[in-house]
């Protein structure tokens, strides 16, 4: 008999852990108008892109001022290209981490867009997200400008443009990889079947979201300053206004939407094998 109870214990320990698919977000949901929470999660990702602008652009504008030498700066000054990496991938990391209990932790409307196409949010949740980072996203380089006017003018505002050298299509080759490291990434460290499996995945995920942010700005940022967010393009293109910031602004919205839509697909219907699955579960209904 105590031979059963303790063969039994793993067995239901192991059904407690089975995984199931959970079901896929509805395209419009219009009862999430009604819920709080989903306002609240709005908030957070006003805030949270906010912030986000507000330390990443200071640590740029900061890094560009300590190394003017033609204002009294040192060529070899300031945090340099890695301080800036770093910048972006710790605050990631940091916000991801404080924020994905409540909205999720996108900040960022090219995750947002790939994982409305995964069918992780509905279509209203993505719409009202992505305005909400891109709002956040201008109030906080606007607090940039309002805090050191002279500084942001001078070096630039933290906008993103093409590099001198490169032409259009390597900027948005750069963004398009740039944003599949990114979201693929997402996916992968957010993935509830490993969740299931494994529970310090959770706890974990903000980690590697940041340090693939921390990677993709190593390798991109001498060529476009490193876009793989839209709304933080078009925050610092907003409050800079320079027709330079404006000219290439497009590359920094269709780069990270298409490299989201086949990290997206291929999470989904590869690695998952989403495609399989409805084939099998059609042929067996059949």
């Amino acid at each position: 008999m105590a031979k059963d109870v303790e063969s039994a214990e793993p067995a239901a320990e192991y059904s407690a852990k089975d995984y199931q698919d959970p079901p896929p977000a509805p395209l419009v949901d219009v009862d999430e108008l009604t819920k709080w929470s989903f306002y609240r999660a709005a908030i957070a990702e006003f805030i949270a892109t906010l912030l986000f602008l507000y330390i990443t652009v200071l640590t740029v504008i900061g890094y560009k001022s300590q190394s003017d030498t033609a204002h009294g700066g040192d060529e070899c000054g300031g945090v340099g290209i890695l301080g800036i990496a770093w910048a972006f991938g710790g605050m990631i990391f940091i916000l991801v981490y404080c924020t994905a209990g409540i909205s999720g932790g996108h900040i960022n409307p090219a995750v947002t867009f790939g994982l409305f196409l995964a069918r992780k949010v509905s279509l209203i949740r993505a719409l009202v997200y992505m305005v909400a980072q891109c709002l956040g996203a201008i109030c906080g380089v606007g607090l940039v400008k309002a805090f050191q006017k002279s500084y942001y003018n001078r070096y630039g505002g933290g906008a993103n443009e093409l590099a001198a050298g490169y032409n259009k299509g390597v900027g948005l080759g750069a963004e398009i990889i740039g944003t599949f490291v990114l979201v693929y990434t997402v996916f992968s460290a957010t993935d509830p079947k490993r969740n299931a499996r494994d529970s310090h995945v959770p706890v974990l995920a903000p980690l590697p979201i940041g340090f693939a942010v921390f990677m993709v700005h190593l390798a991109t940022i001498p060529i476009t300053g490193t876009g793989i967010n839209p709304a933080r393009s078009f925050g610092a293109a907003v409050i800079y206004n320079d027709n330079k910031a404006w000219d290439d602004h497009w590359i920094f919205w269709v780069g990270p939407f298409i490299g989201a839509a086949i990290a997206a697909f291929y999470h989904q219907y590869i690695l998952r094998a989403a495609a399989i699955k409805a084939l099998g579960s059609f042929r067996s209904n059949a």
